[in-house]
Protein backbone atom coordinates (compact mmCIF):
# COMPACT_ATOMS: atom_id res chain seq x y z
CA UNK A 1 0.00 0.00 0.00
CA UNK A 2 0.76 3.53 -0.86
CA UNK A 3 1.21 6.03 1.62
CA UNK A 4 -2.00 7.61 2.24
CA UNK A 5 -1.07 11.69 2.09
CA UNK A 6 -2.75 15.18 4.08
CA UNK A 7 -5.83 15.03 2.21
CA UNK A 8 -7.04 11.39 2.67
CA UNK A 9 -10.05 10.81 4.68
CA UNK A 10 -9.34 8.45 7.96
CA UNK A 11 -12.06 6.49 9.49
CA UNK A 12 -12.68 4.86 12.92
CA UNK A 13 -14.99 2.60 14.41
CA UNK A 14 -16.25 4.11 17.41
CA UNK A 15 -16.62 7.59 18.95
CA UNK A 16 -15.38 7.55 22.81
CA UNK A 17 -12.44 10.20 23.57
CA UNK A 18 -9.97 7.38 21.88
CA UNK A 19 -11.71 7.96 18.55
CA UNK A 20 -11.61 12.03 19.17
CA UNK A 21 -7.71 12.21 19.98
CA UNK A 22 -6.77 10.13 17.40
CA UNK A 23 -9.60 12.45 15.05
CA UNK A 24 -7.71 15.25 16.72
CA UNK A 25 -4.12 14.21 16.05
CA UNK A 26 -5.80 13.29 12.18
CA UNK A 27 -6.82 16.48 11.88
CA UNK A 28 -3.34 18.41 13.11
CA UNK A 29 -1.50 16.31 10.21
CA UNK A 30 -4.32 17.41 7.68
CA UNK A 31 -6.24 14.32 6.81
CA UNK A 32 -9.64 14.15 7.01
CA UNK A 33 -11.81 12.21 9.36
CA UNK A 34 -14.72 9.68 9.58
CA UNK A 35 -16.56 8.48 12.81
CA UNK A 36 -18.82 5.50 12.29
CA UNK A 37 -21.10 5.80 16.52
CA UNK A 38 -24.66 5.53 16.70
CA UNK A 39 -24.84 8.40 19.60
CA UNK A 40 -25.28 11.43 18.05
CA UNK A 41 -23.29 13.34 20.81
CA UNK A 42 -20.66 10.84 20.97
CA UNK A 43 -16.76 12.74 21.99
CA UNK A 44 -15.48 11.66 18.36
CA UNK A 45 -18.74 11.88 16.36
CA UNK A 46 -18.90 15.90 17.19
CA UNK A 47 -15.58 16.67 16.29
CA UNK A 48 -15.12 14.77 12.96
CA UNK A 49 -15.51 16.16 9.32
CA UNK A 50 -17.91 13.35 8.74
CA UNK A 51 -20.39 11.37 11.21
CA UNK A 52 -22.17 7.91 10.24
CA UNK A 53 -24.47 7.40 12.93
CA UNK A 54 -24.95 3.78 12.73
CA UNK A 55 -24.44 0.47 14.69
CA UNK A 56 -21.51 -1.27 14.78
CA UNK A 57 -22.84 -4.24 12.24
CA UNK A 58 -25.64 -2.07 10.81
CA UNK A 59 -24.53 -2.93 6.21
CA UNK A 60 -25.28 0.73 5.29
CA UNK A 61 -23.03 2.34 7.90
CA UNK A 62 -19.64 0.16 7.19
CA UNK A 63 -20.51 0.93 3.24
CA UNK A 64 -20.56 4.34 4.12
CA UNK A 65 -17.58 5.03 6.32
CA UNK A 66 -15.91 2.50 3.83
CA UNK A 67 -17.32 4.57 0.44
CA UNK A 68 -15.54 7.92 3.13
CA UNK A 69 -12.47 6.34 4.13
CA UNK A 70 -9.00 5.41 2.29
CA UNK A 71 -8.22 3.19 5.88
CA UNK A 72 -10.09 2.40 8.72
CA UNK A 73 -9.19 2.06 12.43
CA UNK A 74 -11.06 1.35 15.99
CA UNK A 75 -10.99 2.91 18.82
CA UNK A 76 -11.72 0.01 20.70
CA UNK A 77 -11.23 -3.42 20.87
CA UNK A 78 -15.36 -4.35 21.47
CA UNK A 79 -16.11 -3.19 18.28
CA UNK A 80 -17.04 -6.81 16.73
CA UNK A 81 -14.37 -8.33 14.65
CA UNK A 82 -16.28 -9.49 12.31
CA UNK A 83 -17.08 -5.42 11.25
CA UNK A 84 -13.48 -4.94 11.06
CA UNK A 85 -13.25 -7.91 8.87
CA UNK A 86 -16.09 -6.68 6.41
CA UNK A 87 -14.41 -3.33 6.40
CA UNK A 88 -11.03 -4.67 5.39
CA UNK A 89 -12.73 -6.48 1.63
CA UNK A 90 -12.75 -2.69 0.70
CA UNK A 91 -10.44 -0.41 2.45
CA UNK A 92 -6.82 -1.20 4.08
CA UNK A 93 -8.03 -1.82 8.16
CA UNK A 94 -5.50 -1.45 11.11
CA UNK A 95 -5.40 -3.29 13.12
CA UNK A 96 -6.76 -6.37 11.46
CA UNK A 97 -10.26 -7.95 12.47
CA UNK A 98 -7.98 -11.29 13.72
CA UNK A 99 -5.90 -9.42 15.90
CA UNK A 100 -9.05 -7.70 17.44
CA UNK A 101 -11.00 -11.24 18.13
CA UNK A 102 -7.99 -12.65 20.11
CA UNK A 103 -7.91 -9.43 22.62
CA UNK A 104 -11.32 -9.76 22.69
CA UNK A 105 -11.25 -13.54 24.07
CA UNK A 106 -9.12 -13.86 27.61
CA UNK A 107 -8.64 -17.74 26.42
CA UNK A 108 -7.44 -16.91 23.14
CA UNK A 109 -5.15 -13.65 24.38
CA UNK A 110 -3.62 -16.24 26.83
CA UNK A 111 -3.30 -18.79 24.03
CA UNK A 112 -0.95 -15.94 21.74
CA UNK A 113 0.84 -15.87 24.82
CA UNK A 114 2.13 -18.73 25.60
CA UNK A 115 3.07 -19.14 21.66
CA UNK A 116 5.34 -16.18 21.94
CA UNK A 117 7.23 -17.45 25.12
CA UNK A 118 5.85 -14.12 27.35
CA UNK A 119 5.39 -15.66 30.77
CA UNK A 120 1.64 -14.88 32.12
CA UNK A 121 0.02 -15.94 35.32
CA UNK A 122 -1.02 -19.59 35.73
CA UNK A 123 -4.42 -20.14 34.69
CA UNK A 124 -7.24 -22.43 33.65
CA UNK A 125 -10.02 -22.06 31.21
CA UNK A 126 -13.02 -23.00 32.15
CA UNK A 127 -16.06 -23.37 29.93
CA UNK A 128 -17.89 -26.52 30.91
CA UNK A 129 -18.45 -28.16 34.68
CA UNK A 130 -15.87 -31.00 33.84
CA UNK A 131 -13.20 -28.11 33.52
CA UNK A 132 -14.41 -26.72 36.55
CA UNK A 133 -14.42 -29.16 38.97
CA UNK A 134 -10.90 -29.93 37.00
CA UNK A 135 -9.25 -26.60 38.36
CA UNK A 136 -6.06 -27.65 39.51
CA UNK A 137 -6.42 -26.43 44.07
CA UNK A 138 -2.95 -23.85 43.23
CA UNK A 139 -4.81 -21.65 41.43
CA UNK A 140 -6.65 -20.74 44.00
CA UNK A 141 -6.76 -18.05 45.64
CA UNK A 142 -7.63 -16.43 42.39
CA UNK A 143 -9.27 -14.10 39.74
CA UNK A 144 -12.43 -15.50 37.75
CA UNK A 145 -12.38 -13.65 34.75
CA UNK A 146 -15.13 -13.36 31.74
CA UNK A 147 -13.39 -14.65 28.54
CA UNK A 148 -15.39 -11.94 26.20
CA UNK A 149 -16.14 -8.32 26.87
CA UNK A 150 -14.11 -7.00 30.15
CA UNK A 151 -12.49 -4.30 31.11
CA UNK A 152 -11.89 -1.56 33.45
CA UNK A 153 -12.07 -4.42 36.22
CA UNK A 154 -15.74 -5.61 34.85
CA UNK A 155 -16.53 -9.12 34.56
CA UNK A 156 -14.04 -10.02 37.47
CA UNK A 157 -14.37 -12.19 41.21
CA UNK A 158 -11.73 -13.07 43.85
CA UNK A 159 -12.26 -16.36 44.44
CA UNK A 160 -10.40 -18.56 47.62
CA UNK A 161 -12.32 -21.81 47.45
CA UNK A 162 -13.83 -24.58 45.00
CA UNK A 163 -17.10 -23.34 46.00
CA UNK A 164 -16.56 -19.63 45.97
CA UNK A 165 -15.54 -20.34 42.29
CA UNK A 166 -18.36 -22.27 41.46
CA UNK A 167 -20.72 -19.74 43.14
CA UNK A 168 -18.83 -16.88 40.65
CA UNK A 169 -18.90 -18.99 37.88
CA UNK A 170 -23.10 -19.39 38.29
CA UNK A 171 -22.92 -15.37 38.93
CA UNK A 172 -21.45 -15.10 35.89
CA UNK A 173 -23.95 -16.96 33.92
CA UNK A 174 -21.58 -20.07 33.30
CA UNK A 175 -20.40 -17.81 30.43
CA UNK A 176 -16.76 -19.16 29.37
CA UNK A 177 -14.34 -17.81 31.53
CA UNK A 178 -10.73 -17.98 32.93
CA UNK A 179 -9.29 -18.49 36.24
CA UNK A 180 -5.61 -16.69 36.84
CA UNK A 181 -3.62 -17.60 39.98
CA UNK A 182 -3.62 -14.37 42.50
CA UNK A 183 0.30 -13.50 42.82
CA UNK A 184 2.32 -11.45 45.01
CA UNK A 185 2.37 -7.29 43.01
CA UNK A 186 4.96 -5.20 43.34
CA UNK A 187 3.99 -2.79 40.50
CA UNK A 188 2.04 -2.50 37.26
CA UNK A 189 3.45 -1.46 33.90
CA UNK A 190 2.45 -1.21 30.27
CA UNK A 191 4.25 -0.92 26.90
CA UNK A 192 2.35 0.88 23.88
CA UNK A 193 4.31 0.30 20.26
CA UNK A 194 3.35 0.84 17.08
CA UNK A 195 4.00 -1.45 14.05
CA UNK A 196 4.07 -0.71 10.14
CA UNK A 197 2.84 -2.70 7.34
CA UNK A 198 6.73 -2.88 7.04
CA UNK A 199 7.36 -4.51 10.00
CA UNK A 200 9.03 -1.76 11.28
CA UNK A 201 8.08 -0.88 15.45
CA UNK A 202 8.45 1.67 18.00
CA UNK A 203 7.51 2.05 21.08
CA UNK A 204 6.43 4.72 24.04
CA UNK A 205 9.44 4.39 27.45
CA UNK A 206 7.42 1.91 29.95
CA UNK A 207 4.74 2.99 31.64
CA UNK A 208 4.33 2.67 35.96
CA UNK A 209 0.49 2.21 36.61
CA UNK A 210 -1.83 2.30 39.23
CA UNK A 211 -5.05 0.80 38.94
CA UNK A 212 -7.69 1.52 42.05
CA UNK A 213 -11.23 -0.11 41.76
CA UNK A 214 -10.14 -1.96 38.32
CA UNK A 215 -9.21 1.29 36.37
CA UNK A 216 -6.36 3.67 35.69
CA UNK A 217 -6.01 5.84 38.79
CA UNK A 218 -2.25 7.08 37.88
CA UNK A 219 0.58 6.44 35.55
CA UNK A 220 4.29 8.01 35.90
CA UNK A 221 6.34 7.75 32.89
CA UNK A 222 10.66 8.57 33.82
CA UNK A 223 13.60 7.21 33.99
CA UNK A 224 13.74 4.88 36.68
CA UNK A 225 9.99 4.12 37.06
CA UNK A 226 10.51 0.50 36.95
CA UNK A 227 13.51 -1.57 37.23
CA UNK A 228 15.57 -1.57 34.13
CA UNK A 229 16.02 -5.49 33.25
CA UNK A 230 11.97 -5.52 34.01
CA UNK A 231 11.48 -2.91 31.74
CA UNK A 232 13.44 -4.43 29.10
CA UNK A 233 12.05 -7.52 29.83
CA UNK A 234 8.58 -5.66 29.22
CA UNK A 235 9.41 -3.89 25.78
CA UNK A 236 10.84 -7.21 24.38
CA UNK A 237 7.86 -9.29 25.22
CA UNK A 238 4.79 -6.58 23.72
CA UNK A 239 6.90 -6.54 20.52
CA UNK A 240 7.05 -10.52 20.24
CA UNK A 241 3.60 -10.33 20.93
CA UNK A 242 2.88 -7.83 17.79
CA UNK A 243 5.02 -9.63 16.18
CA UNK A 244 3.76 -13.13 16.96
CA UNK A 245 0.21 -11.97 14.68
CA UNK A 246 1.80 -9.84 12.77
CA UNK A 247 0.33 -6.95 14.16
CA UNK A 248 -0.34 -3.41 11.75
CA UNK A 249 -1.36 -0.12 14.00
CA UNK A 250 -0.82 0.69 18.19
CA UNK A 251 -1.02 -2.18 20.73
CA UNK A 252 -0.87 -1.32 24.29
CA UNK A 253 0.37 -4.78 26.56
CA UNK A 254 0.46 -4.71 30.55
CA UNK A 255 2.04 -5.99 32.83
CA UNK A 256 2.46 -7.24 36.45
CA UNK A 257 5.76 -6.85 38.38
CA UNK A 258 5.87 -9.72 40.99
CA UNK A 259 7.25 -9.57 44.80
CA UNK A 260 10.09 -12.21 43.46
CA UNK A 261 11.44 -9.95 40.86
CA UNK A 262 10.21 -11.66 37.58
CA UNK A 263 7.25 -10.09 34.86
CA UNK A 264 4.14 -11.67 33.57
CA UNK A 265 2.10 -10.01 30.98
CA UNK A 266 -1.69 -9.58 31.78
CA UNK A 267 -3.62 -8.29 28.79
CA UNK A 268 -2.92 -6.51 25.57
CA UNK A 269 -5.37 -3.61 24.12
CA UNK A 270 -5.58 -3.25 20.20
CA UNK A 271 -5.40 -0.03 20.04
CA UNK A 272 -4.00 3.54 22.08
CA UNK A 273 -4.39 2.99 25.89
CA UNK A 274 -5.24 5.09 28.43
CA UNK A 275 -1.51 4.61 30.24
CA UNK A 276 -0.43 6.34 27.03
CA UNK A 277 -1.88 9.57 27.22
CA UNK A 278 0.68 11.25 28.65
CA UNK A 279 2.53 11.33 25.24
CA UNK A 280 0.56 14.32 24.32
CA UNK A 281 2.29 16.26 26.30
CA UNK A 282 5.56 14.37 27.20
CA UNK A 283 6.95 12.91 23.92
CA UNK A 284 7.32 14.70 20.50
CA UNK A 285 5.27 11.77 18.68
CA UNK A 286 2.33 10.56 20.79
CA UNK A 287 0.44 7.55 20.58
CA UNK A 288 -2.33 8.88 18.47
CA UNK A 289 -0.04 10.63 15.73
CA UNK A 290 1.74 6.82 15.82
CA UNK A 291 -1.87 5.75 15.20
CA UNK A 292 -2.43 7.91 12.08
CA UNK A 293 0.79 7.29 10.52
CA UNK A 294 0.55 2.98 10.79
CA UNK A 295 -3.54 3.50 9.43
CA UNK A 296 -1.45 5.83 7.02
CA UNK A 297 1.64 3.71 6.19
CA UNK A 298 3.96 6.86 7.10
CA UNK A 299 7.33 6.64 7.86
CA UNK A 300 7.53 5.37 12.26
CA UNK A 301 9.94 7.36 14.07
CA UNK A 302 10.77 6.51 17.06
CA UNK A 303 9.51 8.79 19.68
CA UNK A 304 11.33 10.82 22.06
CA UNK A 305 10.32 11.54 25.61
CA UNK A 306 11.17 15.25 26.17
CA UNK A 307 9.59 15.40 29.84
CA UNK A 308 9.06 13.78 33.06
CA UNK A 309 5.27 13.15 33.37
CA UNK A 310 2.57 12.17 36.06
CA UNK A 311 -0.73 11.28 34.77
CA UNK A 312 -3.42 11.62 36.52
CA UNK A 313 -6.86 9.92 35.03
CA UNK A 314 -10.10 11.52 36.02
CA UNK A 315 -12.99 10.35 36.42
CA UNK A 316 -16.86 11.44 36.69
CA UNK A 317 -17.03 11.16 40.64
CA UNK A 318 -15.04 14.47 40.72
CA UNK A 319 -17.59 16.30 39.85
CA UNK A 320 -19.74 14.38 43.00
CA UNK A 321 -17.25 15.77 45.41
CA UNK A 322 -19.44 18.01 47.67
CA UNK A 323 -22.90 17.79 46.30
CA UNK A 324 -25.53 15.24 44.62
CA UNK A 325 -25.69 17.22 41.57
CA UNK A 326 -22.79 17.68 39.50
CA UNK A 327 -20.10 20.69 39.70
CA UNK A 328 -17.38 21.98 38.12
CA UNK A 329 -14.22 20.99 40.07
CA UNK A 330 -11.47 24.02 40.62
CA UNK A 331 -9.73 23.95 37.01
CA UNK A 332 -8.11 27.04 37.84
CA UNK A 333 -6.32 26.05 40.47
CA UNK A 334 -4.63 23.27 39.32
CA UNK A 335 -4.14 25.13 35.87
CA UNK A 336 -2.26 27.39 38.17
CA UNK A 337 0.91 24.79 39.08
CA UNK A 338 3.55 24.96 36.15
CA UNK A 339 3.20 22.03 34.30
CA UNK A 340 -0.22 21.12 34.23
CA UNK A 341 -1.75 19.44 31.05
CA UNK A 342 -5.65 19.37 31.02
CA UNK A 343 -7.36 16.94 28.21
CA UNK A 344 -11.82 16.89 28.63
CA UNK A 345 -12.68 14.65 26.16
CA UNK A 346 -16.11 16.20 25.86
CA UNK A 347 -18.98 14.27 27.31
CA UNK A 348 -21.79 15.86 28.33
CA UNK A 349 -22.77 14.14 31.44
CA UNK A 350 -20.64 13.26 34.58
CA UNK A 351 -20.85 9.58 36.04
CA UNK A 352 -19.23 7.91 38.78
CA UNK A 353 -16.91 5.81 37.14
CA UNK A 354 -16.63 7.63 33.76
CA UNK A 355 -13.80 8.51 32.19
CA UNK A 356 -13.86 12.69 31.66
CA UNK A 357 -10.46 13.11 31.25
CA UNK A 358 -7.19 13.40 31.97
CA UNK A 359 -4.51 15.36 33.58
CA UNK A 360 -0.76 15.16 32.85
CA UNK A 361 1.82 16.78 34.96
CA UNK A 362 5.26 17.84 33.15
CA UNK A 363 8.49 18.76 34.44
CA UNK A 364 12.33 18.19 33.68
CA UNK A 365 12.45 16.24 35.90
CA UNK A 366 10.51 13.27 37.41
CA UNK A 367 10.83 14.66 41.43
CA UNK A 368 8.85 17.84 40.34
CA UNK A 369 6.58 16.06 38.06
CA UNK A 370 5.36 14.00 40.90
CA UNK A 371 5.42 16.94 43.64
CA UNK A 372 3.07 18.53 40.75
CA UNK A 373 0.93 15.28 40.05
CA UNK A 374 0.34 14.85 43.88
CA UNK A 375 -0.40 18.67 44.41
CA UNK A 376 -2.95 18.35 41.69
CA UNK A 377 -4.36 15.21 43.41
CA UNK A 378 -4.82 17.17 46.35
CA UNK A 379 -6.38 20.00 44.86
CA UNK A 380 -9.09 18.01 43.53
CA UNK A 381 -9.75 15.72 46.58
CA UNK A 382 -7.79 12.74 44.70
CA UNK A 383 -5.84 10.34 46.74
CA UNK A 384 -2.23 10.60 47.00
CA UNK A 385 0.08 8.13 45.34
Amino acid sequence: MNPLLPGSTLGVMGGGQLGRMFVHAAQRMGYQTAVLEADGESPAGRVSHHHVRSGYTDARGLAQLAELSQAITTEFENVPAAALQQLAKHRPVAPAGEAVAIAQDRALEKAHFVRCGVPCAPHAVIETREQLAAVPADLLPGILKTARLGYDGKGQVRVATPSELATAWEGVGRVPCVLEKLLPLAFECSVVVARGRDGVMVQLPVQRNLHRDGILAVTEVYEGNVPPALGAKAVAATRAIAEGIGYVGVLCVEFFGLADGSLVVNEMAPRPHNSGHWSMDGADISQFELQVRTLAGLPLAAPRQHSAAVMLNLLGDLWFRSAATPSEPDWASVLALPGAQLHLYGKREARAGRKMGHLTMVAADAETARAGALRAAALLGLPAF
